[in-house]
């Protein structure tokens, strides 16, 4: 499946978009679209701009591909198959680029391995692009960062991305199965069930990384410096609004909720102890008081896999500038959620009902909202007139 020598023959390639175009798809309302701009793809999971100003797009394939598209053509960037263990859950899962990589190359990959023989773990790891146009990526620059075991196959998290404050946030789910069976979610020992905040940037020290004095948990005894938040079950996908640069999360339910949180520093969001804005069905000893409840929750007749977006600050729909819209992989449905000044959600509102099986959200270079169709295809949000 993985064949290397197809792999190297596609490095080599630029190749036009090819294949049936996928349908324009209007919003409820009939003011915004979704149109596709990227089809052809293999399991893609993530889109993002590089921040360069290159206006280039950046898409990341379950597999272990990263592709590049630019004026309507794709180009291999970097290919990780040989490094990557992907099927269900696992995979070349996450990507972000450094906020200096035009000028020193870095982007920053999320990877699960190991395979049949090995422990599988969780890979967080630099590489760097070189030359003047940062297109050709230096394979042997791999350096790592963090590597996470991972107890089962399931709940690896994925997102990357870069705070406001410089700072490299990591999403790790709780480590798999049901119901969070190790504890991890509460268990500050444990990196599992948390968003982490570290600084990527201790070339000083001579680490792969450092962490933050200011992270909420430094010098507290059993815990983990590395943590920034805790309590989550798989927060596949978060971002950072450009705007404020509040931390907003997707946090993937069990059997009953799916929920968006407002992440903040130090903050406990209940995993396994809630399930969303509900106690866990069969958890004796509840007290919902003692943990950050989310700012929005539904059911499973809305959905059954929630996908963190974005807060909109694109200039293509002005009516939905500073909305966040987020999605739902299980039935397709995009939605947009009007937002108080202090970040909360004030009234949540149907945008779209489709038939993708929606894997991720992204931004380009212009804060300008795309949506990842895991069967192929990425469509930009653009007004319908």
């Amino acid at each position: 499946m993985l064949m290397r020598a197809l792999a190297l023959a596609l490095a080599l390639l630029s190749w036009p978009v090819l294949g049936k175009a996928a349908e324009t798809i209007v919003s409820q309302d009939g003011h915004a679209a979704l149109q596709p701009v990227i089809t052809g793809l293999k399991s893609p999971v993530y889109v993002t701009g590089s921040g360069d100003g290159s206006g280039r797009l950046f898409v990341v394939e379950q597999g272990g591909r990263i592709l590049a598209w630019q004026h309507g053509r794709l180009q291999m960037f970097l290919n990780m198959r040989d490094l990557v263990d992907s099927g269900g859950e696992k995979g070349l899962l996450g990507l972000a680029f450094d906020p200096h990589f035009k000028d020193n190359g870095r982007f920053y990959v999320n990877y699960t391995s190991g395979g049949m023989f090995l422990s599988l773990e969780t890979v967080i790891a630099e590489f760097r692009a070189v030359g003047k146009s940062l297109m050709v990526v230096d394979e042997n620059s791999e350096k790592l960062i963090m590597r996470i075991p991972q107890p089962f196959t399931n709940h690896n998290g994925g997102q990357l991305a870069f705070g406001p404050d410089g700072m490299l946030y990591i999403g790790l789910g709780d480590g798999g199965l049901a119901y969070d069976p190790l504890g991890s979610g509460q268990d500050l020992s444990s990196l599992l069930g948390k968003i982490l905040r570290i600084d990527v940037h201790p070339a000083q020290y001579g680490q792969a990384y450092a962490i933050p004095p200011d992270n909420p948990f430094v010098g507290k005894a059993g815990a983990c410096g590395e943590i920034w938040a805790y309590g989550f079950r798989n927060p596949w996908r978060f971002s950072f609004d450009a705007a404020s640069g509040r931390l907003y999360a997707g946090d993937v339910g069990e059997q009953t909720r799916e929920e968006i949180d407002l992440v903040r520093r130090g903050g406990n969001y209940g995993w396994s102890i809630m399930e969303g804005d509900i106690c866990t069905p069969g958890i004796k000893h509840c007290d919902p008081e003692k943990y950050l409840a989310p700012i929005l929750a539904y059911g499973r007749s809305e959905g059954q896999s929630v996908i963190g977006g974005y807060v909109y600050r694109g200039k293509a729909v002005p009516a939905l500038a500073g909305h966040y819209i987020f999605g739902d992989y299980g039935s397709g449905r995009i939605w947009a959620v009007r937002l108080a000044p202090d970040g909360s959600a004030v009234a949540r509102t149907l945008l779209f009902d489709t038939h993708m099986h929606i894997s991720s959200f992204g931004v380009d270079d212009e804060q300008e909202l795309y949506v990842v169709d895991r069967a192929g295809t990425v469509y930009r949000l653009a007004s319908h007139r």
